[in-house]
């Protein structure tokens, strides 16, 4: 029986992300559309034995999991410069560019796609680490010589993408959606009193890092047109020290205007999603913007930057904010704040579009493309 061999090594990662929801919820969504000849097998750096049941239990129906001998790190520089194949052949899918490239000729059976979520390590360095922009740089270059194809979640990607290499017909738009566990669980009310939600609050969601515009959003608040609602952010620290309650004390904001949850599970996310006054988006670079998504599907209405890939996703179900001119970007998102909270019914009105955006994208169509791409090849 034929096998697709699936990466999913960013799901086990200590900060997943959103690459880390995107291989999870595509290789559920390829093992529920399988063709009856086709099984999904995972691909994983070392791991331990609870990482491992941990990782079946949040993928079912994987027929096989491979288990590299390499942790992470050393899986990634491994297949950076060319070494460790994978035992066999066949086809295989990663979803992000971390993928064993290597010289083999087209249409013999073997098969890679590459996923590239964006071009920050060209468009954004300084949002990154070193390493990272240095080593994503690598792999793309090495998609490029030695990939079957490389799906990108949008056309914006896709044009952003063809300025530094032209994959041409090799490329395919496979974009993501937002996840069947992200709704409202019957305690809703329960775990708002435990979440200690207040009656009116901005909302926002994302990695703590610097790209995500956290910044300008919490000086924004320091501006008269908003008032005195408070700010809540959801997801976990990750690199660039960003530190939410120095920011907002340097802002001169109150204690407690800016309040972090850390990382919550996709019930506590859907009830702040679903309680916000407005979900606020001010990333200053994205290759798909899947929060976005996630708080049209709950109904709150959304603020979110021109990051083109952004643009293309809400289409024009939120209100944008430019992010050029750097220095007047808070005041931009300190105005569409006030214009959202201040015209109850323009804010009535994206709550209603954004649900019907959200509606256009399905982890079930997207997987029925993976599998024509693969079937092409």
């Amino acid at each position: 029986m034929t096998a697709l061999r699936v990466i999913v090594d960013q799901v086990l990662a200590p900060v997943p992300g959103g690459i880390g929801r995107y291989a999870e919820e595509l290789t559920r969504a390829l093992i529920e559309t399988a063709p009856d000849d086709v099984t999904v097998e995972g691909i994983v750096s070392a791991s331990t034995d609870a990482q491992y049941e941990e990782l079946e239990r949040r993928i079912p129906g994987l027929a096989r999991l491979y288990k590299s001998p390499l942790a992470r790190r050393e899986l990634a520089a491994a297949w950076q410069h060319g070494f460790t194949l994978l035992p066999g052949k066949g086809m295989v899918h990663a979803t992000s560019v971390l993928a064993p490239l290597y010289r083999h000729e087209r249409g013999t059976g073997n098969q890679t796609a590459v996923t590239v979520h964006d071009v920050v390590p060209w468009t954004n360095p300084e949002t990154l680490t070193p390493r990272g922009v240095s080593w994503h740089k690598a792999m793309v270059a090495r998609a490029y010589k030695y990939a079957d194809a490389v799906v990108v979640p949008t056309h914006a990607v896709a044009d952003e993408l063809a300025e530094f290499y032209d994959f041409g017909e090799r490329v395919r738009v496979i974009g993501g959606a937002v996840s069947a566990r992200l709704a409202l669980p019957i305690d809703a009310e329960a775990r708002a009193i435990e979440l200690d939600l207040p009656p009116r609050y901005l909302l926002a969601v994302g990695t703590l890092e610097p790209r995500k515009g956290l910044e300008p959003l919490i000086r924004s608040l320091a501006l008269p047109q908003t008032g005195d609602i408070p700010l809540l952010i959801v997801g976990p620290a990750g690199w660039g020290d960003v530190d939410v309650a120095a920011l907002a004390a340097s802002a001169g904001l109150a204690e407690g205007r800016v309040r972090t949850l850390g990382r919550l599970s996709d019930a506590e996310v859907a009830v702040a999603l679903s309680r916000a006054s407005a979900f606020v988006f001010p990333s200053l670079a994205e290759g798909f913007g899947l929060p976005v998504l996630e708080a049209m599907s709950l109904g709150a209405p959304v603020i979110h930057s021109d990051s083109p890939a952004v643009l293309e996703v809400a289409a024009d179900a939120g209100v944008v904010v430019a992010r050029d001119d750097a220095a007047g970007y808070p005041e931009r998102l300190a105005d569409a704040i006030a214009r959202v909270l201040d015209d109850e019914e323009l804010a009535a009105r994206l709550r209603l579009q954004g649900i019907d955006r959200s509606h256009a994208f399905s982890w079930r169509a997207s997987a029925e493309k993976v599998w024509q791409l693969h079937a092409d090849l």
